[in-house]
């Protein structure tokens, strides 16, 4: 049964699907084999790429340093891993109604797959393929990947989720966007990011180069350690929780050569950690610890550089097609103060604070310097 490229994109638009583009598979042979699309599929013909928008409200909550879950919800976890993919799975089943398979793509993390495991015959690859979603969708026409690394559309600019779905069809392929062409690499993003994780746009040696034959592009070899670290909020200057619950800590995010997987141990682990001697639930994190287990994911940071600062500019030179009646900024975006204003002299804060409220005055003398 015929199926074209326009039939696909105008099932996506009928679906609700914001982007959509087509690559062959030409574009993607070379990629390595744990991120390759052909080990995934080997019949492969086609990749579709589409995106679904993130709406800019999202990140209202978190602008004003006043509502954390939205970001959390609809900008990160339900986006990904249920309002996007239903989509998908609409237009995959649309592509095999016409006799051709169609196998979608979960946008998990290449790196964090298939590394441990042992292949399940001889000649396999170890499981799981996973494909780089953004780099694979940069091959497709979708868009580009900005300097840090973030996703860009020509509606949307930074404000999108992807996925991608392999098939067996071949179709007409769009073509791929230069390096720069929504881009500015104006460094807004380097400038703004609270973890320091996005090199400057001046270093030539902290750029990553993809090659899909025809074309290729860049983009900047972001810290990935520093971004996951400030993400799932354990940087000080943009996680008010952290703040509260770790206020003496002051842990130097910015200089930090943390591995991205270091850094994820490290955050999972806290916020998921009990604590026995901490009031009430226990959670060292009671935030962090309530809104992963109630939508099993927690962002913190709120994209301040890759997402905010990098959509304000891309809105304000007209770059982008998706308007708006009143700029994003409506002052200039908070930072908390690493270092703590006020040293505790304490050992344990739960007790003190207890003590203190119960029994006023009851500690006098404790942690005393002599002479003092």
């Amino acid at each position: 049964m015929k199926l074209t490229s326009e039939m696909i994109k105008a099932r996506a638009a009928e679906l609700g699907i914001d982007c959509i583009a087509i690559g062959n598979i030409e574009r993607f042979k070379g990629a390595p084999k744990l991120m390759s699309p052909l080990t995934y599929f080997p019949d492969a013909k086609s990749v579709i790429a589409v995106a679904m928008r993130i709406p800019r409200g999202t990140y209202r909550g978190i602008e004003e340093g006043t509502h954390w879950h939205n970001y959390t919800f609809y900008s990160y976890n339900k986006l990904n891993s249920l309002f996007r993919p239903i989509k998908s799975y609409e237009l995959c089943c649309f592509i095999e109604d016409h006799g051709w398979e169609a196998v979608a793509h979960y946008p998990a993390v290449p790196e964090g797959n298939g590394t441990t495991r042992e292949p399940v015959a001889p000649g396999k690859v170890p499981p799981d393929v996973v494909c780089s979603v953004r780099i694979i969708a940069a091959g497709c026409g979708l868009g580009e990947i900005g300097f840090s690394k973030v996703f860009l559309t020509k509606k949307f600019g930074p404000r999108v989720r992807l996925g991608l779905i392999f098939t067996d069809c071949e179709l007409e392929p769009d073509p791929i966007l230069d390096t720069g062409e929504i881009c500015l690499h104006c460094g807004a993003c380097q400038r703004e990011c609270p973890g320091n994780a996005v090199p400057s746009v001046k270093d030539a040696e902290r750029r990553l180069e993809v090659d899909f034959g025809e074309k290729k592009v860049w983009f900047g070899d972001v810290q990935m350690g520093r971004c996951t670290l400030s993400h799932h909020g354990f940087n000080n200057e943009c996680s008010p929780f952290h703040k509260k619950e770790f206020p003496n800590m002051a842990f130097d995010v910015r200089n930090t050569d943390m591995t991205e997987e270091e850094a994820y141990i490290l955050c999972y682990s806290i916020a998921n950690a009990k604590w026995g001697r901490k009031p009430g639930s226990g959670a060292v994190m009671e935030y962090y610890n309530y809104i992963l287990n109630h939508t099993g994911y927690f962002a913190i940071c709120g994209a301040r550089g890759c997402i905010r600062a990098c959509m304000d500019v891309l809105e304000k030179s007209g770059r982008i097609e998706n308007r708006f009646r009143n700029r994003f900024y409506k002052k200039k975006s908070w930072l908390l103060p690493n270092k703590p204003e006020d040293v505790s002299r304490g050992v344990n804060p739960y007790r003190e604070a207890y003590l203190d409220e119960k029994y006023p005055g009851i500690r006098e003398g404790e942690y005393e310097k002599p002479g003092k």
